[in-house]
């Protein structure tokens, strides 16, 4: 059957199982208890991954996929092995937000957005970053859809709420919630993540508020994407410890980024990174992964919330913590067009011409990046947070395996720091990316500069 004989079937037998259901609100969920249970298995090249969040909107002035196509060995230069394509599909123009529209306001899942170019287009950019060593994986909007998706032709697709109107989750009024109490929702997103994956040989998919649609939705939904390709990645936009069980790989990491704008802005303490990670630690299965950010399109740009030297220090600590870090088209230049809000309503393209004026940008990720690839300790290795004579201002810990620790500080302030790191032993080297030596540390004594970055490694 071909692709499109195969939608249509698929679009006619569910209207015509969704006719059967009303529209019935969606139960709340019940969460487990999961931390006695362990995380599930996460493939290497996930664990070891770079992610790199991809608008096709905003990453040229084309915006299409053929322009991310030409830029694919770019990526594979930079360190990315991840990259992840926000939203693909046909935009809502009913309740639209701004003069293009929200690209997580789609039309019709079984689509892709005509300003992008063709699915053809799409198939040969998946081909290519293949060819190069990439992975790719689709943002997947299962929560809503746009007020216009061809889904509305049957109105128990979505949830009601008492006098029958169909629902905007939160405030967000350019989309309408989808009920995941309808038997044939489900069936339909089934058939949709199966589409993608098995039709354009994606490696998995990044999913939007997945904590607000039902934890056996996605446990099934992994389950049949298996079948297809055994060896995909899952990302969660959640934080939610069940789903990193048997659905997800990795969620994200939002309380550990929230810590860090706060203390880079002074409202909370250095301290507050890791209390956030050690409640991750209590709450979530053993062995969980999660995404490291300091940027991300649902936020103001980094350079704009924190400065320029703020900036690179946040994301120090993404390429030095557990998990797996995430870049935002446009972090590798210090672009900072969405400097009064994230480009999701209007075209706001990636100045790439910022790495002439912020050369310390390009040069930062250049070193960090190599640095991370260089030193398994820091893609898998333990975590042990370490004490500090100002632990207001400065973080400190050691990423450690069987054959190395690496010292990594970070100060979270615009004043110079001058104190002690209580580690044990001699031995340091300084291997900070830009430092005019290798040569041995005086470890424990330490000082930094301003949104100062050190890392010092010792051999085991």
């Amino acid at each position: 059957m071909s692709a499109l004989l195969a939608r249509r079937f698929v679009v006619f037998t569910l209207a015509a199982v969704a006719a059967l259901h009303a529209a019935t609100p969606l139960p709340a969920q019940v969460r487990r208890d999961v931390r006695a249970l362990d995380a599930r298995p996460v493939a290497p090249w996930v664990r070891d991954g770079v992610i790199y969040e991809l608008n096709v909107r905003t990453f040229s002035s084309e915006g299409t996929f053929n322009a991310v196509t030409a830029r694919l060995p770019e990526l594979q230069k930079l360190g990315v092995t991840i990259v992840w394509l926000m939203p693909i599909h046909p935009l809502g123009v009913a309740k639209k937000k701004g003069s293009i529209g929200s690209p997580y306001a789609v039309r019709d899942y079984m689509d892709v957005n005509p300003a992008y170019g063709t699915k053809d287009d799409l198939k040969r950019l998946v081909r290519e970053a293949h060819r190069v060593g990439l992975k790719v994986i689709i943002d997947v909007v299962a929560n809503h859809s746009s007020w216009d998706n061809v889904l509305m032709k049957t109105p128990s697709y979505y949830r009601r709420d008492a006098s029958g109107q169909i629902l905007s989750p939160y405030d967000w009024t350019d989309v309408a919630a989808l009920n995941y109490g309808n038997p044939a929702t489900r069936t339909y997103m089934h058939g949709v993540l199966q589409y993608w994956l098995r039709e354009f040989d994606l490696d998995g998919f990044r999913c939007d508020v997945a904590g607000e649609v039902p934890t056996d939705f996605w446990e099934e939904a992994r389950r049949h994407l298996e079948q297809i390709k055994p060896d995909i990645v899952m990302l969660a936009e959640s934080h939610e410890p069940e789903l990193l069980t048997h659905a997800f790989d990795l969620d994200y990491g939002w309380p550990g980024y929230h810590a860090l704008k706060d203390a880079i802005l002074g409202n909370r303490s250095a301290r507050a990174v890791r209390d956030e990670w050690e409640a991750e630690r209590r709450i979530y299965p053993r062995g969980a992964l999660h995404l490291r950010i300091a940027d991300n399109h649902d936020e103001k740009r980094a350079i704009t919330y924190f400065g320029e030297r703020a900036a690179l220090a946040a994301f120090a600590l993404v390429f030095t913590m557990d998990g797996v870090p995430l870049l935002y088209n446009g972090n590798e230049v210090g672009d900072a067009t969405e400097s009064f809000a994230p480009a999701l309503f209007e075209k706001m393209p990636v100045w790439w011409q910022m790495k002439e004026r912020r050369p310390e940008f390009p040069r930062f990720y250049e070193g960090m990046i190599p640095l991370r690839r260089a030193h398994p300790a820091l893609r898998g290795g333990a975590t042990t947070w370490v004490r500090n004579t100002d632990e207001d201002r400065v973080i400190t810990f050691v990423r450690s395996d069987a054959t190395e620790e690496l010292l990594v500080a970070v100060n979270l302030t615009n004043r110079a720091f001058n104190g002690v790191v209580e580690v044990a032993g001699t031995g340091y080297t300084e291997i900070t990316p830009g430092a005019a030596s290798a040569a041995p540390a005086a470890v424990p004594a330490l000082t930094l500069e301003p949104w100062g970055v050190r890392i010092f490694r010792r051999s085991k």
